[in-house]
């Protein structure tokens, strides 16, 4: 066996056990093959809980409020998670049950976080 093939045989394997660093590099890299769809799932699931933190501290800074913060915080989030799974992974949607399904994973605990981030910084920054 040549040593390239061994180098990646060690990188399936380390993918196959699901190391965490392993997986955030497949996230990041382009058009990386998904074997297993719990983990790019996964990865769906924690890119959304990023980004309801990242939007919910900007709307908070900001005097964003009402429904159209909401409604604008929804369709970031999914347009971002579309994007990302149809132009950056390029995967097959239908293997993960559709682009609907993709689009609602993890969808209603990013809210709640994206809530709660966002009424903490909203309080602290306007109110005395």
């Amino acid at each position: 066996m040549s040593v390239q093939k061994l180098k990646k045989s060690q990188k399936d394997i380390a993918v196959s056990n699901g190391s965490v660093s392993a997986v955030v590099k497949k996230a990041f890299k382009k058009n990386s093959s998904w074997e297993d769809k719990d983990e790019f799932l996964d990865v769906i699931y924690w890119f959304r809980q990023v980004l309801a933190i990242i939007l919910g501290i900007i709307w908070g800074l900001l005097p964003l409020k009402g429904i159209l913060a909401i409604a604008l915080f929804a369709l970031i989030n999914a347009g971002v998670l579309y994007i990302y799974f149809t132009n950056f992974q390029k995967i097959d949607e239908e293997e993960y049950g559709g682009p609907w399904e993709l689009t609602k994973e993890g969808f209603m605990t990013s809210f709640a976080l994206f809530l709660v981030i966002w009424i903490i910084f909203y309080s602290a920054v306007h109110f005395p």
